[in-house]
């Protein structure tokens, strides 16, 4: 397929992911949908709706691949000008199809034209594909469109509907909250044959839209018992912290990060929904109250790295002194956790004064005072943090 049509992605470790709520795209969503359908054939030379003729087989004795034949019913889009309807488009790959069947084409004016992998279109696709908001059109009119066919029980409809959401500014979702649907929400999230990778998403909006009997729904979800990896649960706790801010943060302190057994997966899923509430939802909980709740978790050597990066990017420099003791202790000395309190250092060392003209934060001071020792006492790992460091 041609790589016009495909969306990049790249997985990343733990610490990449915490950094990488944007306000880009949907910070729930999942992330695997690839292009809307809008997006392909704004993206396409040329897409058409075309019906299935014929074909022939591969046939390897011959050194022949195959074939297949279709006949243009309705042109969407022709940069060309050279597509009309009745016009015959033959593949050089064989497609197993009954002759009439609907399918959307798309291809790239190269040399010679490059079709895409027919997709196949029935009565419902052709409906949605025809009223269907094209890739310019105002955020709203698309999301909207795209709201009103989530978990339509046409699988290319329903995955198309929550592409259009993935890419979303998390800002353009939350101003549908006035035709968002509670009961339907409800719904999907206690349909066991809900795709699972939805649910983060569905339980966020429901934090949007819900009342109290959902926060408690919400909050029975999260607890739930578990030593298995679970999806959504970083959905599940944005949407239980929008509904009920300090309150359930308490929670969320007492049952998923204090345990000092809790599954790894559980408790990063859970510093990804306080990742949210900081990014995208700053004001409904308050900074200093988010980030008490994220020192909960400097006990877990573990998660130390990612905990002590965090603490960095949100200026909380309360923790200066303790890290310093840290740095030597059994659990947390090594590279990756060492690194990570180096480069908090150098981040708190260039903390600005609260007022323009004012004086040096001591923050600052004992910041720098702290890498002064380090690069007496541990000047390698000084060096790996800050050549990192430098290049962000």
């Amino acid at each position: 397929m041609n790589p016009r049509f495909l969306l990049a992605s790249t997985a990343a470790g733990l610490t990449v992911a915490l950094a990488a709520h944007t306000l880009s795209a949907c910070p729930t969503c999942p992330t695997n949908l690839g292009p809307s359908l809008s997006e392909q054939v704004a993206t396409a030379d040329i897409a058409v709706i075309a019906t299935w003729k014929d074909g022939r087989e591969a046939d390897l004795e011959e050194g022949f691949a195959g074939s297949s034949t279709y006949e243009v019913s309705e042109v969407l889009r022709d940069k060309t000008g050279t597509v009309e309807q009745g016009a015959e488009v033959t593949l050089k790959r064989y497609r197993q199809a009954e002759s009439g069947e609907t399918f959307l084409m798309l291809a790239l004016t190269d040399e010679p034209v490059d079709w895409q992998p027919p997709l196949a279109a029935n009565d419902a696709v052709l409906k949605y594909l025809r009223n269907l908001p094209p890739a310019d059109a105002p955020i709203d009119d698309r999301l909207q469109y795209a709201l009103a066919h989530l978990e339509h029980p046409e699988l290319t409809i329903a995955n198309d509907a929550m592409a259009e959401f993935a890419v979303a500014p998390y800002e353009d979702v939350a101003k549908l909250k006035e035709h968002i649907e509670p009961d339907k929400l409800r719904s999907w999230l206690t349909n066991p044959e809900t795709d699972q990778t939805r649910i983060g998403f569905y339980s966020l909006l429901l934090g949007l839209v819900g009342n109290a009997g959902d926060a408690e729904f919400l909050r029975s979800r999260i607890l739930e018992p578990t030593q298995d990896f679970r999806l959504g649960v970083d959905g599940m706790v944005a949407g239980f912290l929008l509904l009920t801010g300090a309150e359930g943060l308490d929670v969320i302190d007492r049952e998923k990060l204090a345990p000092a057994d809790a599954p790894v997966s559980e408790v990063f899923a859970t510093m990804q929904g306080l990742q949210f509430m900081w990014t995208y939802e700053p004001g409904r909980i308050e900074a200093e109250r988010l980030r008490a709740s994220m020192r909960v978790l400097l006990d877990r050597p573990d998660m130390a790295d990612l905990i002590i990066t965090t603490l960095g990017r949100w200026e909380d420099w309360s923790v200066i002194d303790r890290l310093m003791e840290l740095y030597d202790e059994d659990e947390y000395a090594v590279p990756s956790i060492q690194r990570a309190i180096v480069r908090y250092f150098l981040v708190a060392e260039r903390a600005k004064p609260s007022e323009e003209g004012g004086p040096k934060p001591e923050s600052a001071k004992k910041a720098a005072e702290y890498l002064a020792q380090l690069r007496e006492t541990d000047p390698e790992t000084v060096k790996q943090a800050e050549r990192f460091f430098f290049l962000q």
